[in-house]
């Protein structure tokens, strides 16, 4: 082992005893902790979301193609607020952004998600850790697959949540209604951001949805 790797290896260390997350195996992507430390202060929520995507990162990472930004959709928070947040397990960098939520986990349309369903038919978001497969052409546009890794999202593939654009989780439904429409189950951003989740997000990467909360 080189120099360059046992540097990296040691910066990992590091960042994980400083977030108090467990050393374990993980994913091959070292995170230099002096660029968390240094480059730009994080919230003590940054710090959780780091925490989350290292602790999902290595649970799930033997089958990932690329572990280097994980996506962690809280739905702890409102629909009115940024909540699907891609974590840059490199550059230490957190880039957040408006998400619905399905119509099942929110039937009153209070803009809360109130429940998770793995039910086919429910049309509700599901929590758990997901794989990112094919990008394709579909009702909203170019959309994005995703495969669910966990019993409580074992159903994702078969149910199409997917990762799309969509009208109705654009920011001027804010001004609007004050919170975001409701997809069918699906993570859908707005049209203009979604060119963002495909370029952070490629096939094989990491999204994993929960609620997280401040605390």
């Amino acid at each position: 082992m080189d120099r360059t790797t046992n540097r990296q290896l040691d910066r990992r260390t590091a960042l994980r005893r400083a977030l108090g997350v467990g050393i374990g195996l993980g994913a091959a992507v070292a995170t230099p902790s002096r660029v968390f430390a240094e480059v730009s202060p994080l919230s003590d929520y940054e710090r959780r979301l780091i925490a989350v995507a290292l602790r999902e990162r290595d649970r799930v990472g033997a089958m990932l193609v690329d572990g280097s930004v994980v996506a962690i959709a809280d739905f702890a928070r409102p629909s009115h607020e940024t909540r699907l947040h891609f974590v840059d397990m490199v550059s230490g960098r957190v880039d957040s952004h408006l998400v619905a939520h399905g119509r099942g986990s929110d039937p009153e349309h209070m803009g809360w998600l109130r429940q998770f369903s793995n039910g086919v038919g429910s049309l509700a978001t599901s929590r758990g850790a997901y794989l990112t497969t094919e990008k394709y052409d579909g009702k909203y546009g170019q959309s994005m697959r995703l495969r669910g890794l966990d019993l409580d999202n074992s159903n994702a593939y078969d149910r199409a949540i997917v990762m799309h654009p969509a009208w109705y989780a654009a920011p001027d439904m804010l001004g609007k209604y004050g919170k975001l429409g409701r997809s069918e189950g699906c993570f859908a951003m707005a049209p203009e951001e979604f060119s963002v989740a495909l370029d952070h997000l490629g096939s094989g990467r990491l999204l994993f949805a929960d609620r997280i909360g401040e605390g």
